[in-house]
């Protein structure tokens, strides 16, 4: 989910993400879960967890992996869901509808991982010592989230959100600059639940349509994770005025080049390897 860039319940009101438009550049998506699996070292796990699988991007290298294990996906779009469980023809993958912050594992998993999810749940690091808790000894605990929210393709957004007369009401559903905690916020968490820790953060420059065939790549970006939650508020001529707003501002910032648009992403990894 969004994903969960793909999961989430904001003040009561519920954001139905867009699965095609998340997996529009499920490439450049997909080199963060590569290197987060990197990090884990578990050899032969029974239970291996999703949380916040979306359309399955994060979770189908997981049961690659790890042939034998019982592999499942957990995420609260049905939309996200559904395209999961077409790309998983086999039932290797069991998918599982919940909102990650009640739903209980079926039984003590080895390898737990949430990839650009928990940026969008607030207090998520207050939720990480349960998780830790809940392994089984010797288990893994994986997270990645963005770190960009002062990036231009957010702050923009902020900036022309906040003026609208719905305003303080859209943007509380937008992405917080306090969503992700920094690396050192991650490592000390995960080494009070108990674990040994491995974190860091890594900066990719991701060079977004090179051949041109987009007229606002980092707008078609943005249409599949953080401006998912606007769309549709408003009555469709503002909502057209807003995105031609959005994408100008967004042109300016993000100019094309020979190469491509670059677009640059900052994101944010920890590792807990549970002591047995």
């Amino acid at each position: 989910m969004r994903q969960h860039d793909a999961m989430t319940e904001q003040t009561g009101a519920r954001t139905t993400w867009d699965a095609t438009a998340y997996e529009q550049f499920a490439a450049h998506r997909a080199r963060p879960v590569e290197d987060l699996l990197a990090r884990v070292g578990a050899r032969d796990p029974a239970l291996v967890v999703d949380l916040g699988c979306g359309t399955g991007a994060s979770t189908r290298p997981l049961a690659a992996r790890w042939p034998r294990a019982r592999v499942v996906g957990v995420d609260s779009s049905p939309q996200m869901l559904e395209r999961a469980r077409r790309s998983d023809p086999d039932g290797r993958i069991e998918w599982v509808e919940a909102d990650i912050t009640t739903w209980r594992t079926p039984g003590r998993p080895d390898v737990v991982l949430t990839n650009a999810v928990l940026h969008w749940v607030p207090g998520h690091l207050d939720l990480l010592r349960g998780w830790v808790e809940n392994l089984a000894p010797g288990g893994w605990f994986a997270l990645q989230v963005p770190g960009n929210a002062d990036a231009p393709n957010h702050t923009l957004l902020r900036d022309l959100v906040e003026r609208l007369p719905e305003g303080p009401e859209l943007s509380e559903l937008l992405l917080r600059k306090d969503g992700a905690a920094d690396p050192v916020g991650y490592a000390a968490a995960l080494h009070a639940a108990g674990c040994a820790v491995d974190a860091w953060e890594t900066t990719y420059l991701h060079l977004l349509d090179p051949a041109g065939e987009l007229d606002n790549p980092v707008l078609e970006w943005m249409r599949g994770t953080g401006l998912r939650p606007v769309l549709g508020r408003l009555d469709p001529a503002r909502e057209a005025d807003l995105l031609d707003r959005y994408a100008a501002a967004l042109a300016a910032a993000y100019p094309r080049s020979a190469m491509g648009v670059a677009l640059p992403f900052r994101r944010i990894f920890a590792v807990g390897h549970r002591r047995a």
